[in-house]
This record gives structure tokens, sequence and C-alpha cells, in this order.
């Protein structure tokens, strides 16, 4: 799970937003300072096919699979799975959804999960409960490493694999760019825009999609 310059800076200028806030900062220094700007990256995912094989992959702690399982049906990052709590849980079968607040960004979220998110989360505590609740950081690299390697996939996988998973099957399913995007809680949609070109699978599916009987052109004759 290593952090790189860019996401200790991402930390630097939310405090500065925390303690601007609060009134400690007489002036709003994480609107002046600029973050990081990196280079685009590949982005490692899961297919459907490896997704459902690790998940038929028995492994324990129980709360760091549900976890991770949660993750890849909502999109949500570690931070927040691990934030969440059950006050902020609404709704009933079929239109579940979270009212909850971005620990990266501190910005007011609307949420719409499946029931079998739902499922993952266990038996109802009280409100001011963590879901997950325990769920240690410290392990979550050496409990994925063991898990891939007993579901036989050999690929760089970390907990923040398992949003870009969900943002690529959602628009490998068809859900349009700017839908993924709020479901993402991304501001801007050019944040989104990344996860569209790994998706070879819709680039795949349209080579064929034009079909001329080319056998009756006498090519070469």
């Amino acid at each position: 799970m290593g952090w790189k310059a860019d996401n200790y800076f991402a930390k630097f200028r939310s405090a500065l937003q925390e303690a601007f806030n609060k009134g400690l900062l007489p002036e709003n220094l994480y609107a002046l300072v600029k973050p990081i700007k990196v280079n685009e990256t590949h982005r490692e995912r899961l297919e459907l096919e490896e997704l459902q094989k690790l998940i038929s992959t028995p492994i324990q702690p129980e709360i760091m699979k549900r976890a991770s399982v949660f993750s890849v049906l909502t999109g949500l990052r570690f931070s927040d799975v691990k934030a969440i709590k059950w006050s902020e849980l609404r709704g009933t079968s079929g239109k579940y959804y979270f009212q909850y607040r971005q620990q990266k960004t501190l910005v007011a979220e609307y949420l719409p999960i499946s029931d079998d998110a739902v499922k993952l989360m266990g038996v109802r505590g009280c409100e001011d409960e963590e879901i997950f609740k325990n769920l240690p950081y410290s392990s979550i690299r050496i409990f994925l490493v063991k898990w891939l390697a007993k579901a036989g996939i050999k690929k760089n996988i970390t907990f923040h694999s398992f949003r870009h998973t969900y943002a690529t099957l959602q628009l490998e399913f068809g859900t349009d760019l700017y839908t993924v995007s709020k479901m993402l809680g991304h501001k801007h949609i050019k944040t989104t825009q990344v996860y569209a070109k790994v998706v070879d699978k819709k680039k795949n599916q349209t080579v064929n999609k034009i079909k001329l009987n080319i056998d009756k052109l006498n090519l070469f004759a």
C-alpha cells in the first residue's frame, strides 16, 4: 500500500483545510497550495472472472475479506470503508444508500448501494458504531498478498485496486462516465476519464460490429 509524495502532500493539504475550517488559520492555505501533479500510471484492477475467483477463495480474517468485496461493490476507498458508520446507512431493500462525508475531500456525499453490499456489513450495530470496526490498515497489504496467492492471481492488487475495479466494471457494463464519476465522488469528470482508457473489452467488442460479406469481393483474384 506504499504511499508516495503526492499522497502525503494531499494529506497535508487536507490538514490545512481542516485547520482553516476550525478557525486555526486566518487564510485558506489549502486553496493557495496546489497539489503535486503526478504522471498518469497504470491502474491495476481485476477482471470480472478474477474477481469471482478471488471472492470464492476462503481467507481469514473475515472482516478484511468482507471489507474488500464491499469496496468492489461500492467503489469506496479504504479510509471511507473504515470510517463509515451505521447511522450513515439509510433506506430499505432495493433502495439503500449512504449519506456520509468523504474522508479524503470532506465533501458530503450521497451513494446508492446494492443489497449485496448491505449483506456484507453483517448485523446492524449501534448508530455511532463503525460498520467495519477494528479494520486494521497495517495488516491489509499482507492479507491481500496471501489472498491473491491462494486464488492464483498474479497481479499487484492493493485495496485501492478494488475502487479501480468498481469503476472499470461499471463502464464495461454500460454505465455512463458521468454516473460513474458521481458514484466515485469525483469533483471533475476528467478524473474519471482515466478509467475509460483501460476498458479494453469495450474496444474489443467494437471491432466486429461492422459486418460485411468480404468473401464476395473476390479480393486478390
